[in-house]
């Protein structure tokens, strides 16, 4: 579902696309066209193949278009996204078989993100 105020775009996920489902071009868009993204990364982020393509195209348009990242990490360890470890790990191991070729792209992605700035909430 995408809003649109003034010049901003304000993407928001719906909790009706099913995993595994295709990006629909319209999302893949909205990331491009926007100046910022704000990505949630909780317990199940990776678990969620989509998400994972979604951060691939955000931190894409980061370095090519100067896009601004904020990354939120709400009750997991920012370091577990970096190397994924925990329930990032655990995602990872049921990829190995049959997403190789998605695998390194995705770990970069979460690697670089895991790395700006970002906020590490615990409570809340």
């Amino acid at each position: 579902m995408k809003e649109m105020r003034g010049k901003e775009h304000i993407v928001k996920e719906n909790d009706k696309l099913k995993r595994g489902e295709a990006i629909a071009s319209e999302l893949l868009k909205a990331i491009e066209e926007s100046r910022s993204s704000v990505i949630v990364f909780s317990e199940n982020h990776a678990h969620l193949r989509w998400c994972l393509n979604e951060l691939v195209k955000i931190m894409e348009c980061k370095k090519d278009l100067g896009h601004t990242v904020f990354p939120i990490f709400y009750h997991v360890d920012p370091s577990h996204v970096r190397k994924q470890e925990g329930s990032f790990g655990e995602a990872f191991a049921g990829y190995e078989e049959n997403w190789k070729d998605k695998i390194p792209r995705w770990r970069t992605a979460l690697t670089e993100a895991a790395n700006l700035s970002g906020w590490h909430l615990i409570d809340g």
